[in-house]
């Protein structure tokens, strides 16, 4: 039984499609038919080389649900059920040990210093040799988690939920919002999201979006956000004076930098309130260094600051709840390709002129 994929064999330089042999599968591994794979900002930077984590040649691709084509042994899902050929699958798109200092000590599982990613950090010369999504089949580790969804939803809608939705939800596990808070979040793309969606979801009064791409900023105001900012029309100066204004002077609850932009960070930081709350979603990969007075910034304003790395599988259920509570309104699918198209998938997610665009292989 053969596989076909979509190689990442040079940087910038076209995927290569080849028809791969379906090895063996080990106890506890999961042989899965891709039905939908998403392509993340992650995967543009990996592709352009910006990311040291990529080996090569790889499949790309983190985000996917599909169907089980085959079990090797007992197989359960988060909740306890046994898992069946047949089913349909999302997974958290990271496997942790369960036995470092973090997983066990701290239960941070999301620090896990042996976590791996598929469509990251393996290589398609290492086991389970079939590691990302960008492909007709993918082969799941035993320790890999797993969550079954049922056929009355269109699997494309649902695989941002591994990534921008999971990281998204521990951003608000980390720095959670207030009834009545007013949450600003600088970057309208698929994190920007689903950032509205939790953000309304904890009780927030106002959410304020900022970004420069106006179909975005539309799709976020149909999400429920209270004022959308086009970037480009308003300057950092005068985007804190409308929050300021919004705020009876005070500024923000929670500013949310999901651009990864070391400039709005800077922004962000003047945005928040004293006592307020920073959280940076954004930054995926190295972007330099940022400067900025941490008296006046920080310190004198005792504002949280709040990085934010990955997440964990209760962040992927979470989010997954969240999607499929209101599945047409969190809808992010505007662009689909097939599995021969990845690279003008690729090329169409860095211009930014999808929302979210998928691979759909068959």
């Amino acid at each position: 039984m053969k596989a076909t994929v979509a190689l990442l064999e040079e940087f910038d330089r076209p995927l290569v499609i080849r028809d791969v042999d379906i090895p063996p599968l080990t106890a506890g591994q999961v042989l899965v038919q891709i039905e939908a794979a998403g392509i993340c900002g992650s995967d543009v930077h990996m592709w352009r080389g910006l990311d040291p984590r990529t080996p090569r040649p790889i499949i790309l691709g983190h985000e996917g649900v599909g169907r089980v084509v085959k079990v090797v042994g007992e197989k359960r899902d988060v909740h306890g059920d046994l898992v069946h050929p047949g089913d349909r699958l999302l997974w958290n798109r990271g496997v942790t040990c369960g036995r470092c200092y973090y997983c066990t000590v701290l239960k941070e599982p999301s620090l896990c210093i042996n976590r791996w990613v598929y469509g990251i950090y393996r290589s398609i010369n290492e086991p389970t040799y079939l590691n990302g999504c960008y492909a007709t089949h993918i082969i799941l580790d035993a320790r890999t988690d797993l969550f079954r969804v049922g056929d009355d939803i269109d699997p494309a809608v649902l695989v941002p939920v591994s990534c921008s939705g999971a990281t998204v939800a521990h951003a608000f596990e980390l720095t959670p919002v207030t009834v009545g808070d007013t949450v600003v979040i600088l970057g309208p793309g698929p994190v920007g999201a689903f950032a509205v969606a939790f953000a309304l979801a904890g009780g927030a009064a106002q959410v304020i979006v900022v970004g420069g791409t106006a179909e975005r900023l539309a799709f976020c105001e149909r999400l429920g956000a209270t004022l959308t900012i086009n970037r480009h029309h308003l300057s950092p100066p005068e985007q804190i004076a409308t929050v300021r204004e919004l705020t009876h002077g005070r500024g923000a609850d929670l500013v949310i930098e999901a651009s990864g932009s070391v400039a709005a960070m800077r922004t962000a930081l003047e945005m928040v309130r004293h006592g307020g709350a920073v959280s940076l979603i954004g930054f995926g990969t190295p972007v330099g260094d940022v400067a900025f007075p941490p008296f006046e910034r920080l310190v004198r304003k005792n504002v949280h600051l709040q990085g934010v790395w990955v997440s964990d599988t209760r962040h992927t259920l979470q989010a997954l709840s969240l999607v499929l509570t209101h599945p047409d309104r969190l809808s992010l699918v505007t662009h689909r390709f097939p599995l021969k198209e990845a690279t003008q998938a690729l090329k169409v997610v860095a211009r930014r002129e999808a929302m979210k665009a998928v691979i759909v292989p068959s």
